[in-house]
């Protein structure tokens, strides 16, 4: 049995949903790892140093969840829950001076 091409498209939407959120949101979140890592009890050399290997740590982990969450709009969810802490953290290093 085909499919037809009222079907295709409507599959078309969520998967270029995930793939944008498997690039921007993962990015986002990536960035936002490694600047929240700068709120680390650590010299600022091994901060950046923890950021930056966590940050692609963070990308991969994102990319998996959004192609296995059960639907686009549950993977979108998904990141914007694990972007609040990071966001607080990166808020917090960008207002105090000399952190």
């Amino acid at each position: 049995m085909r499919a037809t091409r009222g079907a295709v498209r409507r599959a078309r939407g969520p998967l270029l949903s995930r793939i944008a959120a498997a690039l921007f949101g993962g990015y986002a979140l990536a960035v936002l790892t490694s600047v929240a890592a700068l709120a680390l009890p650590m010299g600022t050399v091994e901060a950046v140093l923890t950021g930056m290997q966590a940050s692609f740590v963070v990308y991969a982990a994102a990319v998996i969840w959004v192609f296995a969450a059960r639907s686009a709009r549950r993977a979108w969810l998904g990141l914007a829950l694990a972007a609040l802490p990071l966001l607080a953290a990166a808020c917090w290093v960008w207002r105090v001076p000399g952190a």
